[in-house]
């Protein structure tokens, strides 16, 4: 996989502008994963549900032989701006945590709310693992 970052565009943090891949191999789509635990359960703060949907995301990709590094897109869909600004050195603890130094591209939307009124975000992921 290679990062596409032109030279005169600065570099973004925590997300990539862009990848490319040229090989065979298996794409893998998840759904977007909320910050619920096993019993359905949401922790109040968004870091921490933040943690919550990136380990869920973790654990399907291993279902699929798969880890953090074959992530090559994120889309975000978070219910609060504030929320999400108050939670960044939260967020950057659960991202390393699960993710490592791995910077897909990605794309953060604020929206209304989620299917399940205490989420406060879902991700959605694409992967693809080389042949």
């Amino acid at each position: 996989m290679r990062i596409l970052q032109p030279a005169e565009w600065s570099k973004p943090r925590g997300f990539s502008h862009g990848v490319e891949f040229n090989a065979p191999g298996r794409w893998i789509v998840l759904a977007g994963q909320t910050g619920g635990d096993e019993k359905g359960d949401y922790p109040a703060e968004m870091a921490a549900q933040v943690g919550g949907a990136l380990k869920r995301i973790v654990k399907l990709l291993a279902e699929a032989g798969a880890g953090p590094e074959h992530i090559v897109r994120l889309n975000w869909y978070l219910t609060s701006r504030s929320e999400y600004d108050a939670a960044a050195p939260g967020i950057g603890a659960a991202w390393k945590e699960t993710l490592g130094r791995n910077f897909p591209p990605s794309t953060l939307l604020y929206i209304d709310g989620l299917i399940d009124a205490r989420a406060k975000v879902e991700i959605e992921v694409t992967a693809f693992v080389p042949a």
